[in-house]
């Protein structure tokens, strides 16, 4: 099995629609040169260092695919024959667990869940033909192993998923809310914004907190897979053995011997740790009218380790305290008036909006992502461009304004 090596593999960075723009600008200041993108995924080089690294530094994408197998693929009688090739008997413990996840375009599958189930089956019966008894299987990310299988037409890859749960579940979020922003399309949006980790950071209509505690994490210059307990490749085997010629000083005795790649990971666990930043961290302030909204995003904050670091007040948006002589970010993530709220009632709300970065955030770099077109127009600022993302299956686009300029004729732009 190759994860386990310092050979270099192809590593698949997977995302959700419109973002891989931003996991390849990513990969870049990680010093990566990507050398592949398609839709949804960015292809890099690497080795098990890499696997673990990526695991533990991205904030936009949502896994870490290494790829096994890439076979044409017509049926799922092929498909189980094809999966029962690899020697899986070499990857997850007979006595284990592991999940299957898949994406399937192929007109001859009706139930989409039934190449996961033969996926899954294939593997079950080749570690039981090698190993005399098979590992166990289901759902539960934090179990145990991970397998990812595309299919489209023809032609399907089967994966080693390293991530598990993906990359967006950080941890932190305990209590979500109503519509909650994911975690990589906030990390994304903040991008886009060209936020400098340094001036003032401001969210209002805060939520369950994602975009503060996400702009907290990225001033911290903390590694967001730090926050999690748990990955899949912890479970492909070969985990805790020694490979020789690699080294953890900080962690692993008897260097002269090698180090395992869990002794690897918790060195890096330590260097993310050390390269932190903890002076000079910018003003972070996230409001919302909800009382309730407010303490979830407290508590949220506090699972993350970032609590110190935000200044919570409830009260309506256009009370959001806003540092002056300073030209921050100021990033709302309104209702789009599809899961939450209805378009009259939301017209005047975003008017509002544009008004308030108008009258107390001139100089700021303004965004606002929303999910309607209609209500877009209503706010009475001069944007510069629109980003394309995806917040879940919704179609939005983020609006940058610079220096949240009021417009000065209703004629439009």
């Amino acid at each position: 099995m190759r994860l386990w090596t310092d050979k270099k593999y192809p590593i698949i960075l997977s995302c959700a629609k419109f973002l891989e723009p931003w996991v390849e600008e990513e990969v870049r200041s990680l010093g990566y040169k990507p050398i592949d993108k398609t839709n949804n995924i960015v292809v890099v080089e690497g080795n098990m260092r890499d696997v673990l690294k990526l695991n533990l530094c991205l904030r936009t994408a949502h896994r870490v695919l290494v790829p096994l197998l890439r076979t044409t693929c017509r049926h799922v009688r092929e498909l189980y024959e094809k999966v029962g090739s690899i020697d899986w008997e070499n990857i997850f413990a007979p006595d284990g667990y592991f999940s299957v996840t898949s994406i399937v375009y192929n007109n001859t599958i009706r139930d989409t869940r039934l190449p996961s189930l033969v996926t899954k089956d294939a593997i079950c019966d080749r570690i039981r033909m090698k190993r005399g008894r098979r590992p166990d299987s289901g759902g539960d990310y934090d179990k145990g192993g991970a397998v990812f299988l595309h299919w489209e037409k023809d032609r399907a890859i089967i994966y080693i998923d390293t991530t598990g749960a993906p990359l967006s579940k950080r941890g932190y979020r305990k209590i979500p809310g109503s519509a909650p922003m994911q975690e990589t399309l906030a990390a994304c949006c903040i991008a886009a914004l060209r936020w400098n980790r340094k001036s003032p950071f401001i969210s209002p209509m805060c939520g369950s907190g994602t975009p503060a505690i996400e702009a907290a994490l990225l001033a911290l210059n903390r590694a967001p897979g730090s926050l999690r307990s748990r990955f899949a490749f912890m479970s492909v085997l070969g985990w805790e053995q020694m490979i020789p010629g690699e080294s953890a000083p900080r962690v692993a005795s008897r260097q002269r011997f090698g180090a395992t790649p869990e002794q690897i990971w918790k060195e890096m666990l330590i260097e993310a740790a050390e390269n932190e930043n903890k002076t000079d961290l910018p003003k972070i302030i996230a409001t919302d009218i909800s009382p309730d909204a407010v303490q979830n995003a407290q508590i949220n904050a506090h699972a993350a380790g970032v609590s110190h670091l935000i200044t919570f007040k409830d009260c309506d948006f256009g009370d959001t305290p806003v540092p002056q002589g300073e030209k921050g970010v100021v990033f709302f993530n309104p209702e789009y008036g599809i899961r939450l709220g209805t378009v009259e009632e939301l017209t005047p709300i975003y008017d509002r909006i544009g008004r308030f970065m108008a009258e107390k955030c001139a100089g700021y770099t303004g965004g606002l992502i929303t999910g309607n077109p209609d209500l877009s127009r209503v706010v009475p600022l001069y944007y510069s461009h629109r980003v394309p993302f995806f917040n879940g299956p919704i179609d939005c686009r983020l609006f940058v304004y610079p220096d949240c300029r009021l417009k000065t004729s209703a004629t439009p732009e």
